[in-house]
């Protein structure tokens, strides 16, 4: 099967094709609950029979066992015919069982902590442990990882985070990618405002985005993707679904940004998902479709943790979305006026 690519080549160096469809891997990392290997393998498998061919990791999914997963999957497939993108920014340093990080959030994983650093050494640190766990002889793409609020608690502390990145593994990042190490690096982050401090300050080339830029939520329109657009800069969407709710619908027990949707948020899909009813789309697709209306996006990431969710974002990408049903939700207020639909 064949899905949908782009292209994307700012540098001029031939750039990176990807699937329109990406596999976001942190589920594989046993993410809210625990599977075994054979069943992640069948699930890698499955998406590879199914056309995708862009894979994202990083080594806080499962403390290193989404990237240890991959390894078994990749081992007999050629390197020429997938991108691969894995993160920096977090080492993981060996500790005791009852010592290691994310209980309630990675089950069945390695004993772990992650140690955060954005440093020169750390960044070439953290790409040799992955490339071991992933047995690759490289990967395609570098993000620094989580350098936001969400994760630092703070701003002062994400302001030293940044800092640190700027001094030190941004060398590093340029580095690799000017010997070839690397085709492409950015930063994979869960808000657009630290990624736009960042393309103004150094020459990125990708941003792999979390859930700021959905049906959900779209003042990534104000001046960070007018930017990226600008400077040739790709963005990769992950979190399409705002952690669940845009795939799973305004339903007991609905997630949004990985806690409890709150009434307001189970209002507003409630309101877009009957505007999709009336056209005859569901949910699910209209989320996916509508990121990749702007010129900027190269791929959509949704994780997949079973071959359902896998085929229902499959499905998606085949999902015929009627431009209508983009003006109804602009009329509505459900939609900023100038997203792209078109």
């Amino acid at each position: 099967m064949a899905l949908r690519t782009r292209h994307w080549d700012r540098l001029g160096n031939g750039g990176l094709t990807f699937t329109e469809l990406g596999f976001g891997t942190a589920p594989l990392g046993n993410l809210y609950r625990a599977i075994g290997d054979d069943e992640a393998h069948s699930i890698l498998e499955y998406a590879w029979e199914a056309g995708i061919r862009y894979y994202d990791t990083a080594p806080l999914y499962g403390l290193g066992l989404s990237e240890t997963r991959l390894n078994r999957f990749l081992r007999d497939k050629p390197r020429d015919e997938y991108v691969l993108s894995t993160k920096v920014g977090r080492l993981m340093a060996a500790c005791k069982p009852d010592e290691r990080d994310g209980f309630g959030k990675w089950f069945d994983v390695p004993a772990r902590k992650e140690v955060f650093d954005y440093s020169y050494d750390g960044v070439m640190r953290s790409l040799d442990f992955s490339l071991e766990r992933l047995g690759t002889d490289r990967v395609d793409i570098l993000y620094a990882h989580d350098l936001d609020v969400f994760n630092h608690g703070s701003q002062a502390v994400v302001d030293a985070k940044l800092a640190e990145l700027m001094d030190g593994g941004y060398k590093a990042l340029v580095d690799l990618r000017d010997q070839g190490v690397i085709r492409a690096f950015g930063a994979g982050v869960n808000e657009w405002q630290p990624c736009q401090w960042m393309a103004e300050r150094g020459d990125f080339d990708l941003f792999l985005l979390a859930g700021r830029y959905t049906l959900l939520e779209q003042d990534a329109l104000e001046s960070f993707l007018p930017l990226c657009v600008e400077r040739g800069i790709g963005i990769v969407i992950g979190g399409p679904y705002n952690s669940g709710i845009l795939a799973t619908g305004p339903c007991a027990g609905a997630f949004y940004n990985y806690q409890p949707a709150p009434q307001e948020i189970l209002d507003r899909v409630g309101h877009i998902q009957e505007i999709c009813e009336r056209h005859g789309v569901r949910l699910v697709d209209a989320a996916f479709g509508f990121p990749l209306h702007h010129s900027a996006v190269v791929s959509v990431i949704p994780g997949g943790q079973g071959l359902a969710e896998m085929e229902s974002n499959l499905a998606a990408t085949a999902a015929v979305l009627p431009p209508l049903l983009w003006d109804d939700l602009k009329a509505a207020g459900l939609l900023r006026p100038d997203a792209p639909v078109r």
